[in-house]
């Protein structure tokens, strides 16, 4: 069995796999919940409705995509599991295969759902911590985190940093615009 890259981050190795699951999964907390908070925003001045909206929304979203990916997961390594046993003739239930497998589905599973959750804290933070102009810096701080993203994405994929996070900034700015013109005011 191949070995899966891995990259060290000041003594930390993460599996290369779980980048994607980063990525993925902070795109989608932050996003998600800056949408969520904008939203809450345009209806309610009330900042605890906005946190208590922007925190189910995280909780919810953290939860579906680590099971998400742990469904998926289970049954996209199990059926491979499956294609090594046919010409074996034998079962790999058991074996460190498998354990290898339920290991890297877990994995899989905690980075998607965890970075989800993460993610979901940055529009958050700014209700929490401040009392003046909380969306704006929640617009900003979200948009400085994708920014941030598409360097780790560029650094992934050994491309472009500037390409990888002009496209993550553009694609915060079309949520931020579609869901303030769809008319949630």
């Amino acid at each position: 069995m191949n070995k899966i890259p891995r990259f060290n981050t000041k003594g930390f190795k993460l599996k290369t796999e779980h980048g994607r699951y980063i990525i993925l999964g902070s795109i989608d907390g932050t996003l998600a919940v800056l949408g969520v908070v904008i939203g809450t925003s345009h209806v309610s001045s009330d900042t605890s409705i906005v946190i208590n909206a922007a925190l189910g929304g995280a909780i919810a979203l953290a939860l579906t995509n680590g099971i998400g990916s742990y469904l998926a997961e289970s049954a996209v390594e199990y059926g491979r599991l499956a294609e090594l046993e046919k010409p074996l003739l034998r079962s790999l239930e058991r074996t460190r295969l498998e354990q290898e497998t339920k290991k890297k589905i877990w994995s899989d599973s905690f980075f998607h759902g965890g970075a989800s959750f993460l993610g979901s804290l940055v529009p958050i933070l700014p209700f929490l911590l401040l009392d003046a102009n909380q969306l704006e810096v929640a617009i900003v701080f979200s948009i400085i985190v994708l920014s941030i993203l598409g360097v780790f994405s560029g650094k992934l994929a050994k491309q472009s940093l500037i390409k990888h996070s002009a496209r993550m900034v553009g694609l915060g700015i079309l949520i931020v615009a579609a869901v303030t013109i769809l008319g949630l005011e």
